[in-house]
């Protein structure tokens, strides 16, 4: 967290002239910890937007390494991270874009055996995964656990999001049936911009989760479709 109060006011002008933010808004932020679960094309836009905003504490989990065919949309990666591990290539870009920001590189697959470690202490976590067994998974932990997260997942040209508290609706309310050992990936090709819609909604809805604010995607589901360039929220109702 900004320590110096120059540098706090003046790092988050724009946010601190928001009514529903302002200083005690900002603070909040500030002193709260995220879990990002994946550091590809969801988790760059989620990562960045939230280091930008000030998140006191982000902490990246994969396992993975950045491939160069990831960088058509993995915008946190560049061409000189190849082969380098994604949680530690983000962590560098989130150091330089916002110092104060504590940032915890994890270079774990998000299984069974250590969920309730990677998400124990944060105030919410972001679905940033690429593949139907960690989404279940994910969603499945959070729920055990009483902690809120974000759903994203894209597909071609088209993405979705959901947010889930305690007791409101869940991805089984979606598909009931499904299990948290499936591989099978979300992700069938991708035009590039897509992650960066739908994780910049996932960042948004996490931080008005934080500061208490607005109406939250609870309870729904929000679809966009690049190709007709629309939006369209269900109801989702809770079993």
């Amino acid at each position: 967290m900004i320590t110096g109060n120059d540098n706090f006011h003046q790092r988050y002008k724009r946010h601190l002239m928001l009514p529903q933010v302002g200083e005690e808004g900002q603070r909040k932020l500030c002193n709260s910890s995220i879990a990002i679960i994946g550091a590809g094309g969801l988790g760059s836009p989620v990562a960045l937007y939230l280091a930008a905003a000030g998140i006191g504490h982000l902490r990246i989990i994969d396992n993975d390494r950045v491939d160069l065919s990831n960088l058509q949309r993995q915008v946190i990666h560049t061409t000189g991270d190849v082969d380098k591990e994604k949680a530690i290539s983000a962590k560098e870009k989130l150091a330089a874009i916002n110092p104060d920001v504590e940032v915890e590189s994890v270079c774990e697959y998000f299984s069974t055996e250590n969920a309730s470690a990677l998400l124990n202490g944060c105030d919410i976590a972001i679905d940033a995964t690429d593949n139907l067994g960690s989404k279940f998974l994910i969603n499945d932990s959070c729920v055990a656990l009483g902690l809120p997260f974000v759903h994203g997942a894209i597909n071609q040209f088209s993405g979705n999001v959901m947010t889930v508290l305690p007791g409101t609706a869940t991805l089984r309310d979606l598909f009931p049936s499904a299990t948290s050992d499936m591989k099978t990936s979300s992700c069938d090709g991708v035009l590039g911009a897509i992650p960066g819609i739908i994780g910049s909604i996932q960042a948004a809805e996490a931080l008005k989760y934080v500061l208490g604010i607005g109406e939250l995607l609870v309870n729904k589901v929000l679809t966009f479709d690049a190709l007709t360039m629309t939006f369209c929220k269900f109801n989702v109702t809770h079993r």
